[in-house]
C-alpha cells in the first residue's frame, strides 16, 4: 500500500499525525490547527470520505481548515485506506460500511477531541457520499455536533434503492436505518448541503426531499444549499470539478461561522 501520509503537502504533514482511535483502533488522520492567538481549545471538524477513497484524500480541504484555526479528524471508513478490504469497497456493501462506521463514530470522535485538545462543545461533522450518509444517520440520534457539511450525499435512502449501493440490501434493512424514517429525534442544527443536480451516483431529488423534511422541523434558515447544474466532475459526483475551490471556501466559511462565530479567518 502506498504511503499516502507522506504524499500530503509538507505544510499539512508538519501539523498532522495518524493515530488508531476507539476500541476498533480506527486509523485516523489528526491535524492540529496552526498557531493562533486564541487561548481556548480549538474547534474540531470530523470529516468522512466516500466509498473507494481514503482519509488523506483532498488535502486542500484540510489546509484551509487548519489555517483557519480548526482541528481536523479524518478516519478511514471500514475497508478503506489503512483498513483496506476489496470486498467492503464494492457498492453492494455500502450499508455494511455505514453500519460499522456508525457504531465506531462516537468513540473515534471522543478520542480525537482528547488527542487534539479540542473543544468538545464546538465540533462539526461532515462527509461526502457514503461518508455523508454516515453523518446524516448519526444526526438522527442524540448528539452534540454544532453543524454539518453534507457533500454529494442523501438522507432519503429509498431514493437510492434502485442503485448499486443498496443492491445487496433488503428493503427492511434499508428502512431500519434510513434517516428520513428516524426524524423523531432530529435536533435542528446548521447544515450546508453541496450537490450537483446532475450527480449520476446520488440523486439530488432524494437529498432535496430529506432537506425539505428537516427544514420543517426547525428554523428553515439553518439549511443552506450550494447547488450546481453541471461541474465537469467525474460522474458529476466527485470533487465538483471546476467549482472545487469555491466549494472548499464556502465550507471553510460555514465552519468558521458556526464553530468560531466568525465570517473570516486566515487564508
Amino acid at each position: 500500500m502506498c504511503d499516502r501520509f507522506n504524499e500530503l503537502p509538507r505544510a499539512l504533514r508538519s501539523q498532522a499525525r495518524i493515530e488508531s482511535l476507539g476500541p476498533s483502533k480506527v486509523p485516523t488522520l489528526l491535524i492540529d490547527p496552526v498557531e493562533s492567538t486564541r487561548e481556548e481549545r480549538p474547534p474540531m471538524v470530523l470529516w468522512m470520505h466516500g466509498r473507494t477513497a481514503w482519509k488523506e484524500l483532498d488535502p486542500g480541504r484540510y489546509l484551509r481548515l487548519m489555517r483557519s484555526g480548526i482541528a481536523i479528524a479524518a478516519p478511514d471508513l471500514p475497508g478503506h485506506g489503512q483498513r483496506y478490504d476489496a470486498e467492503l469497497q464494492k457498492p453492494t456493501h455500502v450499508l455494511d460500511v455505514i453500519m460499522q462506521m456508525l457504531a465506531e463514530l462516537d468513540a473515534v470522535a471522543g478520542d480525537a477531541v482528547a488527542s487534539l485538545n479540542a473543544n468538545p462543545m464546538h465540533t462539526g461533522l461532515g462527509g461526502i457520499s457514503a461518508g455523508g450518509m454516515i453523518a446524516i444517520a448519526r444526526l438522527t440520534r442524540p448528539h452534540a455536533w454544532r453543524c454539518a457539511v453534507l457533500e454529494s450525499t442523501t438522507g432519503s435512502w429509498g431514493h437510492q434503492r434502485a442503485r448499486p449501493m443498496f443492491a445487496g440490501s433488503t428493503e427492511a434493512a434499508i428502512a431500519a436505518i434510513d434517516p428520513i424514517n428516524h426524524l423523531d429525534q432530529w435536533c435542528s442544527l446548521p447544515i450546508l448541503a453541496v450537490h450537483s443536480k446532475a450527480d449520476e451516483w446520488v440523486d439530488w431529488l432524494g437529498q432535496k426531499h430529506f432537506l425539505d423534511r428537516i427544514q420543517r422541523l426547525g428554523p428553515p434558515e439553518l439549511i443552506e444549499e450550494l447547488l450546481f447544474e453541471h461541474t465537469g466532475a467525474e460522474h458529476e459526483h466527485v470533487g465538483f470539478g471546476r467549482f472545487s475551490a469555491e466549494v472548499k471556501e464556502r465550507e471553510r466559511l460555514f465552519y468558521l461561522q458556526h464553530l468560531l462565530g466568525s465570517h473570516s479567518g486566515l487564508s
